[in-house]
């Protein structure tokens, strides 16, 4: 069970820091077009379906539950998001019952059957920008069983979101939801506090009493520009494509997805125009440099706080 403040990136962060092979549940929106539909099912991403694709797609649902009753009968492991949408806010959100009816579905199935079910909360100190540091947090193992009882089932499915709820609590940064939201996030924004320590902020939430880090220049924040100009004509389309995006939750998904497809492209072709002009040599350590640079800033370039929007 995961938080999911920022799109499909999300998903990636767990995936590529988990040792298991992981199956996925994701929204029905991204599998409209055929060949991403089938791209999208060999990294084992499934759709969801919800109201707002209409009343007559949710009953597409089964099929998709019962290919959940399957990875678990398997041993296998599904990662679901509770909250049903991805927000960034930096709040748990009320966790919807749709993960429920799954979980308590392959019991009902198969009796036998035993499902831990791990909370894991994900924090961006920017999800906005780039670079950006982020936090992934597991928690204790729940055992779904122990909150299936088909008698008493409505309570037993409060009490299992409330549990998994209160963990995602603790594993990432939780500003309730209330009317003082705005201002405890500016209070933690301009005193530049690291959002990736999750259980110091937590705390500091809790006890009302904010204190962050001095803002600084780091010694590495003038690669930035040498960055920019080596890249120029990638990152000039970048800010073109960009602008067509208005969910501030896939700025980073989409970005990853075109940093991976046209700079690793872009840097070749000039590998083998400089080739053309300065040999092999020189083309083989331009480019290697032109990777190292952006991988140091990346690294240790700072990440401020995000901005209050």
């Amino acid at each position: 069970m995961v938080n999911h403040p920022n799109g499909l990136i999300d998903p990636l962060v767990v995936a590529v820091n988990n040792p298991r092979i992981l199956h996925f549940l994701v929204r029905a929106a991204v599998f409209k077009k055929p060949i991403v539909k089938k791209f999208l099912a060999t990294l084992n991403l499934m759709p969801i379906y919800r109201i707002r694709d209409g009343v007559k797609e949710l009953g597409r649902n089964q099929e998709i539950f019962e290919k959940c009753f399957s990875i678990f009968s398997e041993g296998k492991t599904l990662m679901i998001f509770p909250e049903g949408s991805h927000d960034r806010r930096r709040t748990i959100r009320p966790l919807s019952k749709g993960f429920s009816r799954i979980i308590f579905g392959a019991m009902e199935q198969n009796p036998e059957i035993q499902i831990q079910i791990v909370p894991v909360g994900i924090t961006y100190q920017n999800s906005s920008v780039y670079p950006s540091n982020i936090s992934l947090n597991y928690g204790t193992p729940i055992l779904g069983n122990d909150y299936y009882d088909p008698e008493n089932q409505v309570k037993k499915t409060r009490a299992l979101k409330d549990v998994i709820s209160a963990q995602m609590k603790e594993l990432s940064v939780h500003i309730p939801a209330d009317d003082s939201y705005d201002a405890t996030l500016s209070k933690l924004n301009k005193a530049n506090v690291d959002f990736t320590k999750v259980n110091e902020v937590n705390k500091m939430i809790q006890s009302g009493k904010i204190s962050g880090r001095k803002r600084s220049i780091h010694l590495l924040s003038f690669l930035k520009p040498i960055i920019i100009l080596n890249t120029l004509i990638p990152w000039l389309l970048w800010k073109y494509i960009g602008k067509s995006n208005d969910e501030i939750e896939f700025v980073d998904t989409l970005r990853f997805g075109f940093i991976t497809g046209a700079f690793p492209f872009f840097y070749l072709a000039q590998m083998f125009a400089m080739s053309y002009f300065f040999g092999w040599n020189i083309a083989g350590i331009y480019v290697a440099i032109s990777f190292l640079i952006p991988f140091l800033y990346s690294k240790l370039a700072p990440v401020p706080a995000e901005l209050v929007r």
